[in-house]
């Protein structure tokens, strides 16, 4: 649709013009506004905008008045739903800051739905952990969601995105230094799904699960840290590197002093139905298994994954909440939902006897 066509039917005014838009729509083309920008926790003190319906409506005590949702009020504790993936990050208790950071974004392509998320965890003994891993979780969602829109190879613009990312964290040492403390450094782990795999790259010991039904729950990465190179290496089983003194020190993260450390990518094809998790070590460290971290998310998770992700952050939370905590969620097959709905999930067709 260019400028002067007539609108087509179900079409919405753009936020920025009034020009007539499909829900669907990438960006404005009478404007070039761009309709679905990706969301990023701690960006701003409150958003003007709703990021689930994109209403410039907000109470003042902080809810939508369009589509009731909670608006993101701080860093400490903020909620995103973008109707394909949703995501909660809360500071914990014992922390005076919340140094996690969620970066989630849409597409709606030719092809199918895209969900992407992009999850990073500040090192805390390192300088501005809080703004590292904001500049990570940004730099990055805009690198995944520039090569979704177009058609781009999705391992490659993975590495791409950690590229950005280590490039956003090295410019926070423009600053002037304060204290003793290394570079300013995060953990990393992204996710884009579409309607055939899931594309992941990592670094560090922030984590991705799929959670599938019974035995199809599972881990998908594999940690960058002391206790994760003990148990890769076979010298110990998981439990006994844990409980190692210093079983969390990170060995792969995203910043200056790492700058040649390659990411992991992985591409996993779900057997079926399922709910995509990533999350922090606030969540992990109290329940590190795929299958009893399964069992607590499903079955809402796959209509309702913001309600889904706040309950692993309360459990958490009731767990200690010793830890900054982040979780998203991303049901598959990506399929169209509005944000806050509870539709059911379409049925799907029995496996074929082979």
């Amino acid at each position: 649709m260019t400028a002067g066509d007539p609108a087509p039917a179900e079409t919405v005014p753009c936020p920025s013009c009034g020009w007539p838009v499909r829900p669907g729509d990438n960006f404005c083309e009478a404007c070039q506004t761009e309709l679905a920008p990706a969301v990023v926790s701690g960006q701003l003190p409150r958003t003007a905008v709703c990021p689930s319906c994109q209403s410039a409506e907000i109470t003042p005590d902080g809810y939508c008045a369009s589509c009731g949702r909670r608006v993101p009020s701080s860093r400490d504790h903020t909620e995103i739903d973008l109707g394909l993936v949703a995501g909660v990050t809360d500071r914990g208790l014992r922390h005076h800051r919340n140094e996690d950071a969620m970066a989630l974004a849409t597409a709606e392509l030719p092809g199918g739905p895209v969900a992407m998320a992009v999850v990073c965890d500040g090192v805390s003994t390192t300088r501005r952990p809080d703004e590292a891993s904001l500049a990570a979780a940004q730099a990055a969602v805009r690198v995944l969601l520039a090569a979704a829109r177009t058609g781009g190879d999705l391992a490659e613009a993975s590495r791409n995105g950690v590229a950005a990312a280590r490039d956003a964290v090295i410019a926070l040492e423009d600053r002037p230094a304060d204290g003793p403390l290394d570079p300013p450094s995060a953990t990393f782990v992204s996710a884009v799904m579409t309607s055939e795999a899931v594309t992941l790259c990592w670094l560090g010991d922030s984590r991705g699960y799929w959670l599938g039904a019974g035995s199809a729950a599972q881990r998908l990465t594999r940690d960058d840290s002391v206790a994760g190179e003990m148990v890769a290496a076979g010298l110990l089983s998981e439990d006994e590197a844990l409980a190692l003194p210093q079983a969390h020190v990170v060995t792969g993260w995203v910043g200056a002093d790492l700058g040649g450390a390659a990411p992991h990518v992985a591409r996993f094809e779900p057997p079926g139905p399922g709910v995509l998790l990533l999350c922090s070590d606030g969540l992990w460290n109290y329940q590190p298994e795929a299958a009893r971290l399964a069992e607590m998310a499903l079955p809402g998770a796959l209509t309702d994954p913001l309600a889904a992700a706040g309950t692993l952050v309360s459990f958490a939370l009731a767990s200690g909440g010793m830890d900054n905590i982040t979780v998203v969620l991303a049901p598959y097959p990506p399929q169209p939902r509005s944000p806050g709905s509870h539709d059911e999930p379409e049925e799907q067709p029995a496996d074929e006897p082979s």
